[in-house]
């Protein structure tokens, strides 16, 4: 087809700018027609197999329901270690520098034997090894480039989009013995020489990789002395914190009406504009980024208006419901429609974590990402500018709410630290810390209190999180600017079905964000149709807090503001009684989430 081979050699500029000429109903269309997929249409059956790429590499992977990196971590990891107790081979795990893999060492004697076992031993069935070239660290200038073998059971989702393979893969490398001591032959995170002998131990899962969160209850075989944490290992819980409202409930549109009618002040036209309540399971796909790529977050928190999203499972021990009524306690408890005076209260949310990330449920994490892409192992947190500017001036009623908050910023930190902030935030998850907060409401009560107040968005609202966290944690040392792989996207924009269709064939971004600040609500339903191809493509695996399909069908007929009412339960001496009255998934298949670290060293019996 040349329209289609012309259409792919076009810069992507190019493509976007024509794909605004069209009609949008014509846009998606032509976009999914045009753009290399990962993947098709075709729904494979659970359990095949099926012909896929693998790092560039065909290979088959198995179909499965649902999975996640960090499962495929500890599959691969298993399966190896299994193999090798079973043929009694000696090895032991040593953290590699490519968190999401992991490194299974044995003496350099027992290659065939290896070799050998990788194409006999049950556990390693159906099996994919690669078999790479490793160059050797470089305080070994003499060795030459040794083998190592990847070994991993790629599997994939229905429609063969997302490949999880070899870049989670357990690797098996060779050490040589040289007299009393053994010798990696490549470059690791712990030693790159150790003494032959060393006693064995079992170790904590964690200790293995950044990636795998404290509360992770594997156990692998190591040596005592490689029983190690790093320095710049997390050691921290952190929590993540979400708001939420679904515009469509008819309990809180009554709501919103009645407040609507009694306002604390002028409205600019965006601060009750319909696009910004307007709910498309935006927040399902966000939480299931998190589960998938973030295993290491201990809780989320969910910020309703008392609304309960239909496919979320509120007993899951991660999930934590807040209230505005909880939120909002010392204020009258009164719902708010205001989210800069809603994030003005996180640092009151009872057992939030010192550490968090604050997401709204446009933002999306794109690929396994660790903890500090977002704290320092000192507790350090990192922001992420934007070239965005706030404007000139002072905030006035005209101002876009956005903006005015901005302004009001800049002005406090004008006044509190002799500077002068230009910047906008990138509408990424914003890495904060409760106690920032504590300082912000110390030393600025009056005007965190009037944010509060206000229920819809004012021209006087301090945006906290957002900006003002950022700027005031890294003028007391306690913020420093990160680097991080992000995509803004805007849902109203006529280029992004290109850019979304980009994001889906190349998955390169640790971050994107899908904004809707002020779309036509004529846009919606194909707004809709396009994030309801995007979003199960790009995110196909369900996180273990989401409902069956058919319970999720039966639960949106009853709307969200009276799911909430039937299934929340307030906290009574700082705790939620567990009983939900709607139908919900068995609590046997549920991870359990253990605030506490796993045992760090445990030796074998």
């Amino acid at each position: 087809m040349i329209a289609l081979r012309v259409y792919r050699l076009l810069p992507p500029p190019v493509r976007r700018t024509l794909l605004g000429m069209l009609p949008a109903h014509r846009r998606i269309g032509l976009v999914r027609t045009f753009s290399r997929r990962r993947g098709g249409d075709t729904v494979h059956p659970l359990g095949a197999r099926v012909r896929v790429s693998d790092g560039g590499i065909r290979t088959h992977a198995e179909v499965v329901a649902t999975t996640s990196p960090l499962e495929q971590w500890h599959r691969n990891l298993t399966a190896v270690t299994s193999a090798l107790e079973s043929a009694g081979i000696e090895y032991h795990c040593i953290r590699n520098d490519d968190h999401l893999r992991s490194t299974v060492a044995v003496l350099d004697d027992h290659r065939p034997a290896v070799r050998r076992l990788i194409r006999s031993a049950p556990a390693l069935s159906g099996a994919h090894v690669r078999v790479v070239q490793v160059k050797p660290g470089r305080d070994q200038p003499d060795a030459v480039p040794t083998e190592v073998f990847q070994v991993c059971f790629p599997v994939t989702d229905a429609r063969a989009g997302v490949v999880l393979g070899t870049r989670f893969a357990c690797e098996i490398e060779f050490w040589s013995r040289h007299g009393d001591v053994v010798r990696a032959p490549r470059r690791n995170g712990v030693v790159d020489e150790a003494p032959a002998e060393a006693q064995p131990v079992r170790v904590a899962a964690a200790l293995m990789s950044h990636f795998v969160p404290e509360a992770d209850d594997h156990s692998y075989g190591t040596r005592r002395d490689l029983a190690v944490r790093a320095p710049d290992r997390v050691g921290f819980p952190i929590d993540a914190v979400y708001t939420w409202v679904d515009g469509s409930d008819p309990q809180w549109l009554k709501r919103k009406s009645i407040a609507l009618g009694t306002p604390d002040g002028p409205l600019h036209a965006i601060a009750a504009n319909s696009s910004r309540y307007h709910n498309r399971d935006e927040l399902r796909y966000s939480m299931r980024s998190l589960h998938s790529f973030a295993p290491w977050l201990r809780r989320i928190f969910l910020i309703t208006d008392s609304q309960l999203p239909s496919w979320l499972d509120p007993s899951h021990p991660m999930i934590t419901l807040v209230s505005h009524t909880e939120l909002f306690a010392d204020l009258g408890g009164r719902s708010s429609y205001n989210s800069h005076a809603i994030e003005s209260r996180l640092h009151r949310i009872d057992g939030l974590a010192e550490h968090f990330l604050y997401l709204n449920d446009d933002v999306f994490l794109g690929r396994p990402l660790l903890p500090t892409h977002f704290f320092h192992a000192n507790g350090i947190a990192k922001f992420f500018p934007s070239p965005a500017q706030f404007g000139l001036g002072e905030a006035r009623p005209e101002d876009p709410p956005v903006k005015a908050a901005g302004k009001n910023n800049r002005r406090h930190i004008q006044r509190q630290f002799g500077v002068t902030i230009t910047q906008k935030m990138k509408h990424t998850p914003f890495a904060l810390r409760r106690s920032i907060m504590q300082q912000i409401e110390g030393r600025l009560p009056a005007e965190v209190t009037a944010t509060a107040r206000h229920r819809f968005r004012h021209h006087g609202d301090l945006a906290i999180p957002s900006s003002l966290h950022q700027y005031w944690a890294f003028l007391t040392a306690q913020a420093v600017p990160g680097d991080i792989e992000y995509e803004y996207a805007d849902l109203g924009h006529p280029s992004t079905p290109a850019r979304l269709a980009e994001l889906l064939a190349r998955r390169h971004r640790d971050v994107f964000c899908l904004n809707d600040t002020d779309s036509d609500p004529r846009s919606f339903q194909e707004q809709e149709a396009m994030l309801a191809d995007f979003l199960p493509r790009y995110l196909p695996f369900p996180a273990p807090f989401e409902l069956p399909d058919d319970v999720v069908a039966e639960r949106r007929k009853v709307g969200a503001g009276e799911l909430w009412r039937r299934s929340y339960r307030p906290m009574v001496d700082g705790r939620r009684p567990a009983p939900i009255d709607a139908p919900t998934m068995p609590n046997s298949l549920l991870r359990t989430v253990n605030d506490f670290p796993a045992a760090l060293l445990r030796r074998d019996e």
